[in-house]
C-alpha cells in the first residue's frame, strides 16, 4: 500500500504527528513503533502510574543494548582507561519517553526559542512557539493568555496539600535562602521556587500515546498503527526517500510513501541517517557506507543537562505513604550569574523518595541541573548493521562553564538540605549519584525488594551509626563535609558523578541554508534530500532550559500544522 506519510517512531513526537497528519482524511498515514503498544484498556499499570520509578527501569520499555559514555574522552588513552560505558534508558514503547519519564511539564525560557531563531532556525521564536505550547495542553489550573485549555495533554501542578513534610521543609528553606515562591512554573519566566507542573491527570500519567492516540484517533480509516515493528532501512530513489523496510517477529516488509518522517530521538534518528549514507563523508567511508549526501552535522552537537544530587535520610513520619503517588513536588530555577549565562540557567528539583524500593523510600534528594548547558558530544556508528546500537559520547562538563555552575549548584543544594527547616524533618545529608549500582538496584525484582528491605531495616535501627553506614553502603566513603570544605574534592565528585537527565537532543539540528553543520531546515526537512523529514528532539538547535518532552510535543504540533496547511 502507498502511504502519504510513514512515521518512524511512535514517541513524544511521532504520536503527535500521527494524530495531526491523519486528521486530514485525504492523508494515508502509517505509524511504525519498535516497542509495544499502549492502547486504551491495555495500558500497563507501571506506565499509567503517577510514580515513574518502576516503568523507567522496566527493560520491556527501553533499548536495552544501548550504552553511552557520559564523561569527556581522551582519545589517546587505551580503552581500559576511558570512562565506563553506561546504560542509558531510551524509551522503546508507544509514547516513547512520555510513557516512562518523570512527567515534568515545563516549557523552558522564552530566550531558548528566540535563540533558536538567532542560531539560524528561521521563524522559530518564543512568540511563534507559544501558540503551540497552548495548543498541546489542557491546563487544569490556569486559563489566561499563557495557557491552553483544550489540548490533548492535561497539565496540572502539585500543590502544597500533596507535599510531604520534606517537600514543605525544602520550600521553607528555599524561601529563607532567597528563592521566592512562584505560583506557576509555566507563567512569567522568573527565578524562584514553585509547585512542579506535570503532564498528569487524576494522579495518572498521560503520555502522547494516551493523549494523541486515543480510541477515536485509532478508529480513523486513514491511520494504520503497527507496534513491535522495527525499521531496518530507509529506501531511496536517488536523493528522494520513498519508503522503509521494517520487520516484525522475523518477517520483513516494505512500505512506500510520499514522505518518511523520522521521530526516533536524538540517538536513533541520526543513526538512521548515517546508515542511509547521510552524514559526514569521512565517517561514512570508515564504516564502508556509500555516501548518499554529505551532511557533516549529522550526529554532532549532542546535548543534555548535566546533573548531580545531594540526598538526606528521611525518618518514618517524613516519608511518602502512597507507593504510586507523585514523588517530585517542588522545583526551583535560579540565575547562576556565572560566565554570562542567561537568566534562569539553573534548576533544582526536590524528590521525596529516591527509588521504588525500601531504601529509596527512606531517602529524599535535591537534584541540580545545568539547564542552559554548553557541552556537546556526538553520535557515531560502530557498524553499518542496523541491529547494532551507535556509539554515543555526551562529553558532559567538557565546557568549563557547565562544570563551574554545577559545582556551585551542588553547594546550593547542600545548603538547602542542611537548613534548619529541613533538619527538623530529615537526618543525615550526603552526596549521592546515579551509579550503575543504583541503576541495577532500580530494576523491579524480588531480589532487589528483599535486599532493600533488609538494608532499610538496618538503617532504621542504626541510630547514631546511620551516617557511618550510609557512607559505607551508599556513598563509598564520600562525605558532604569534604565537598563543602575542599574545592578539589568537590570538583572530583562532580566530574565523576555528573549524569545527564535523559534529555538527549540536537544531533540533527535545524539551521540556515549557509550553515554547513545544519542537518535540517526550519520544518525538519533533511537538507539536500526530498521526502525525508526529522521531527524530534534531535532537530533542536540547542537544548532548552526544560525537560525536553513538552518542547518536543510543541515542535511536533508546530511542524505538523505547517505540513497539513501546505496540503
Amino acid at each position: 500500500m502507498q502511504y502519504d506519510y510513514i512515521i518512524v517512531g511512535g514517541g513524544s513526537a511521532g504520536s503527535v504527528m500521527a494524530n495531526r497528519l491523519s486528521a486530514r482524511s485525504a492523508n494515508r498515514v502509517l505509524l511504525l513503533e519498535a516497542g509495544i503498544d499502549t492502547p486504551h484498556g491495555a495500558i500497563p499499570p507501571d506506565v499509567h502510574s503517577s510514580y515513574p520509578g518502576t516503568a523507567y527501569f522496566n527493560p520491556d520499555y527501553t533499548w536495552n543494548k544501548l550504552r553511552v559514555r557520559l564523561q569527556p574522552i581522551n582519545k589517546n588513552l587505551p580503552e581500559s582507561q576511558r570512562p565506563e560505558l553506561r546504560n542509558y534508558e531510551q524509551a522503546r514503547i508507544m509514547g516513547g519517553g512520555s510513557s516512562i519519564n518523570g512527567q515534568m511539564a515545563n516549557r523552558g525560557a522564552p530566550n531558548d526559542y528566540d535563540d533558536w531563531g538567532r542560531q539560524g532556525a528561521k521563524g522559530w521564536s518564543w512568540e511563534s512557539c507559544l501558540p503551540f505550547f497552548r495548543k498541546l495542553e489542557r491546563d487544569m489550573d490556569h486559563d489566561d493568555a499563557l495557557h491552553g485549555r483544550e489540548g490533548r495533554i492535561p497539565i496540572r501542578r502539585i500543590y502544597q496539600q500533596e507535599w510531604t513534610p520534606y517537600a514543605k521543609a525544602v520550600a521553607e528553606a528555599m524561601t529563607e535562602l532567597g528563592y521566592p515562591y512562584l505560583t506557576d512554573q509555566n507563567g512569567a519566566f522568573e527565578d524562584g521556587h514553585f509547585p512542579v507542573t506535570v503532564s498528569n491527570l487524576y494522579d495518572r500519567r498521560v503520555s502522547t500515546a494516551i493523549g494523541y492516540l486515543d480510541p477515536p484517533t485509532r478508529l480513523r480509516e486513514n491511520l494504520e498503527i503497527r507496534s513491535e515493528t522495527q525499521v531496518s532501512e530507509i529506501l531511496f530513489d536517488g536523493l528522494r526517500a520513498v519508503g522503509v523496510k521494517a520487520g516484525r517477529r522475523g518477517v520483513s516488509e516494505t512500505f512506500t510513501g510520499r514522505e518518511v518522517v523520522l521521530c526516533c530521538g536524538a540517538v536513533h534518528s541520526p543513526a538512521h541517517l548515517l546508515r542511509s549514507g547521510i552524514g559526514p563523508a569521512g565517517h561514512l567511508a570508515d564504516m564502508g557506507i556509500e555516501v548518499r549526501h554529505h551532511l557533516p552535522g549529522v550526529g554532532q552537537n549532542l546535548m543534555d543537562h548535566p546533573s548531580v544530587a545531594c540526598s538526606t535520610w528521611l525518618p518514618g513520619e517524613s516519608r511518602m505513604t502512597r507507593k504510586d503517588a507523585r514523588h517530585i513536588h517542588v522545583g526551583a530555577r535560579y540565575s547562576s550569574g556565572l560566565h554570562d549565562a542567561p537568566p534562569g540557567d539553573m534548576f533544582i528539583v526536590q524528590v521525596s523518595k529516591s527509588g521504588w524500593h525500601a531504601v529509596g523510600e527512606r531517602l529524599g534528594s535535591l537534584l541540580v541541573f545545568v539547564n542552559k548547558s554548553y557541552s556537546t558530544g556526538e553520535v557515531r556508528l560502530v557498524s553499518k548493521d542496523w541491529r547494532e546500537e551507535p556509539e554515543v559520547e555526551f562529553n558532559l562538563l567538557s565546557d568549563e562553564r557547565d562544570l563551574d555552575r554545577l559545582k556551585d549548584a551542588f553547594l546550593r543544594a547542600s545548603a538547602i538540605n542542611l537548613h534548619p527547616a529541613v533538619a527538623r524533618v530529615a537526618g543525615y545529608t550526603f552526596p549521592s549519584s546515579y551509579s550503575e549500582k543504583v541503576r541495577a538496584m532500580g530494576r523491579v525484582t524480588r531480589r532487589n525488594e528483599m535486599i532493600s528491605k533488609a538494608v532499610g531495616g538496618v538503617l532504621d535501627m542504626a541510630g547514631g551509626l546511620r551516617g557511618t553506614l550510609i557512607d559505607r553502603l551508599i556513598t563509598g566513603g564520600l562525605r558532604l563535609r569534604d565537598m563543602m570544605e575542599d574545592d578539589e574534592a568537590l570538583e572530583g565528585f562532580v566530574r565523576a558523578t555528573a549524569v545527564g537527565v535523559w534529555h538527549a537532543s540536537c544531533t540533527n539540528r535545524m539551521g540556515a541554508d549557509d550553515d554547513p553543520m545544519a542537518v535540517t531546515d526550519e520544518q525538519g526537512r533533511v537538507r539536500g534530500l526530498a521526502g525525508l523529514r526529522v521531527v524530534d528532539a534531535s532537530i533542536m538547535p540547542s537544548v532548552p532550559c526544560a525537560n525536553t518532552n513538552i518542547p518536543t510535543i510543541m515542535m511536533a504540533e508546530r511542524i505538523s500544522d505547517t505540513v497539513v496547511s501546505a496540503g
